[in-house]
């Protein structure tokens, strides 16, 4: 607690005087590196590297049945799971609450967007596409939410669309060949804020996540904002969040130009 409370009272004491442990202005993402295609049983993957944190996205796409009370259209499911070598305070069993959420923010960001057309997915009565994204936590040093949703994003963008056949009774998925990518209408990205005592910071490293009094997470595409989510108990005013507003956007064109060389 003591060393907490030594490293707490230092990262305060730095963005007073603006400025980061790493050296980093308030409103600057750490190094990205994406790459995809590192799964090669997938339909589509991605490995982010946000700083230290490092985060893989899976894409796998299968048939199923629609949801009944959308029966012409397609299913998206996200999930995350927070590896035990990712930290030391992740344990394996059922998934925790924070990888729960971590799951249900970056699915909001890209349902919200309309990144997927759900309806595009239909096949015929009772059968339907269903898109799986799957969120590995590899390593933990803060914002898990913009390095997910990163990750995800371009394993969606460059994930190959399997092809359905039918034969009377039969039907096989052809997962090989001249495949088409998977039909993406936007691209979702996210930029997620902390708030430490009363400075606002974008992408938080695991230090300062330790000491944030509140989190928020905007997602967007190139025009709108899509969805927030705010975590802890802090609060950011109503100025503030008009600033953030505003980073989110001129950031979000730094996701979205890795995605699209990605893509390339």
């Amino acid at each position: 607690m003591h060393i907490r409370a030594v490293t707490e009272d230092y990262i305060k004491d730095l963005l007073v005087r603006g400025t980061r442990e790493d050296g980093r202005d308030p409103s600057e993402f750490r190094p990205i590196n994406l790459a995809t295609g590192i799964m090669p049983n997938a339909e589509g993957s991605a490995q982010v590297e946000l700083g230290s944190t490092k985060v893989i996205a899976g894409v796998k796409i299968g048939v199923g049945e629609p949801m009944s009370d959308k029966p012409d259209e397609g299913n998206m499911i996200t999930s995350a799971e927070l590896l035990p070598v990712a930290s030391p305070n992740y344990e394996t069993g059922p998934p925790s609450p924070e990888a729960i959420e971590l799951a249900r923010v970056i699915d909001r960001g890209i349902r919200a967007a309309g990144m997927i057309d759900t309806k595009g997915l239909f096949i015929e009565q009772g059968k339907v596409w269903e898109v799986f994204t799957d969120i590995y936590i590899i390593n933990y040093d803060g914002n898990l939410f913009d390095a997910g949703t990163l990750a995800a994003a371009a394993a969606l963008s460059t994930a190959r669309m399997p092809k359905y056949e039918a034969d009377g009774d039969k039907s096989n998925i052809i997962r090989e060949g001249s495949l088409g990518r998977l039909k993406i209408a936007n691209t979702a990205t996210s930029c997620t804020f902390a708030k430490i005592a009363n400075s606002v910071i974008l992408d938080p490293d695991g230090n300062e996540e330790s000491c944030m009094d509140a989190r928020l997470t905007i997602a967007n595409d190139e025009n709108v904002v899509r969805a927030m989510q705010k975590g802890l108990s802090g609060a950011f005013s109503t100025r503030e969040l008009d600033n953030l507003m505003g980073i989110t956007f001129e950031r979000s064109k730094e996701l979205r130009k890795l995605i699209e060389n990605a893509k390339a």
